[in-house]
């Protein structure tokens, strides 16, 4: 038995995968493309200077072909450049160099001038090489980074959310019921109503983020389960009004009558709704009433959701459904930017289209586009007069 250590097969592969790799910083395709253009300026340059002979000396030859070099390098990285400058250097050699016509220099200055090309087109290559990899370091370095970053910034949102936006109900609900379990203080019935509607209306508050929340993470997960099925928006709207307590009656609502059903998940419908309806009142200026209008195009049924509002300047129209993101709300305790977020998503799962809009006048206006129900679309002339 040798003395030699054994080294196990997957030892040895490790230890392979562990060689680094020399790589020229650029794609196949550039490196291709490099080779190409070292074919056609090296035999076009020497069939040009061959003709030139007697105007340039070899000094002039040399930084025609030194120019070649610097192109295919450009183009091509490192390897294609340093294949152009040998082969320049031997057509240097061959065609220009006395004597002529044979591998061989006669001249020291002119052995001199040959090497001293050589070797800047090999510098030149390296040069050019290494930028290109450093180049493409930092994108990917950047590609890296900005998932990092997206979720810090994801992180952070959430723990304002759970530091402010779902702190607060909580505190409004826990000192409600607290003062009301408190029997050093004989409340009235009024005050008592009073106590009950404020912790019932923080309770809604959080129950509505935390469901904003969940959803949102189904639709990023792709999970979120829809149902679709034909709903009547003349039915959904007043009972989601309603739902949102003494200020949803501040809504104004124009139903055209024989308004087509939607293709829609009612569930999710409301929700949609309901955040709209929301944020156009949080934004709708005292005196001015939001108004949620409904018309029919085509094969869907538009709905919209109109506030008088400061509005939305067009720049910004993406921002606005960037979770977290909150543009000019005037007071801070109105959840985490959530709302327009879930609400394109949930409609998008359903097959329609949120987008805003100018209000003419000021303010801003969401339409939400979903597919008419089939069966409720009306007919056209020629089929409803036919017997």
């Amino acid at each position: 038995m040798s003395g030699e250590p054994v080294v196990s097969t997957g030892a040895r592969r490790r230890s392979r995968r562990r060689l680094p790799r020399l790589t020229t910083g650029l794609p196949p395709r550039r490196r291709l493309a490099g080779l190409a253009l070292a074919a056609v300026l090296l035999p076009v340059s020497t069939v040009v200077l061959a003709l030139l002979r007697d105007t340039f000396d070899l000094t002039s030859d040399v930084l025609v072909f030194l120019l070649a070099v610097v192109a295919v390098a450009l183009v091509g990285g490192l390897w294609p450049a340093i294949g152009t400058a040998v082969a320049g250097c031997l057509l240097l050699n061959y065609f220009f160099t006395e004597p002529l016509h044979r591998l061989a220099v006669a001249d020291r200055d002119n052995a001199l001038a040959l090497v001293v090309f050589a070797s800047v087109g090999a510098t030149v290559s390296a040069a050019v090489d290494l930028a290109a990899r450093r180049t493409r370091e930092a994108a990917r370095a950047v590609a890296e980074a900005e998932p990092l970053a997206e979720a810090d910034r994801t992180r952070a949102a959430l723990l304002a959310a759970v530091s402010h936006d779902l702190r607060s109900p909580l505190a409004s609900a826990k000192a409600s019921v607290t003062a009301l379990r408190s029997a050093d203080v004989p409340w009235s019935p009024q005050e008592r109503a009073e106590l009950l509607a404020t912790a019932d209306e923080s309770l809604d508050r959080l129950t509505r983020l935390v469901e904003n929340l969940l959803d949102l993470s189904r639709l990023q997960a792709g999970a979120l389960a829809v149902f679709p099925q034909p709903v009547g928006l003349e039915d959904v709207l007043p009972t989601v009004l309603d739902e949102l307590g003494p200020a949803g009656h501040r809504v104004d609502l124009r139903l055209p009558p024989e308004l087509p059903e939607v293709l829609a998940d009612p569930g999710l419908l409301e929700r949609i709704v309901a955040n709209l309806a929301a944020n156009a009142l949080r934004h709708s200026p005292d005196g001015r009433r939001p108004l949620i209008s409904a018309s029919v195009l085509g094969d869907r049924v538009e709905l919209r959701v109109v506030d008088r509002g400061p509005g939305v300047p067009e720049s910004q129209w993406d921002s606005i459904f960037v979770p977290f993101q909150r543009l000019g709300d005037r007071d801070n305790s109105t959840g985490v930017g959530l709302g327009l977020a879930l609400s394109r998503g949930l409609a998008q799962a359903m097959g329609g289209t949120l987008d805003p809009e100018n209000t003419p006048g000021g303010g801003l206006t969401m339409v939400l586009s979903l597919p008419a129900a089939p069966a409720s679309l009306p007919l056209p002339d020629h089929e409803a007069a036919a017997p």
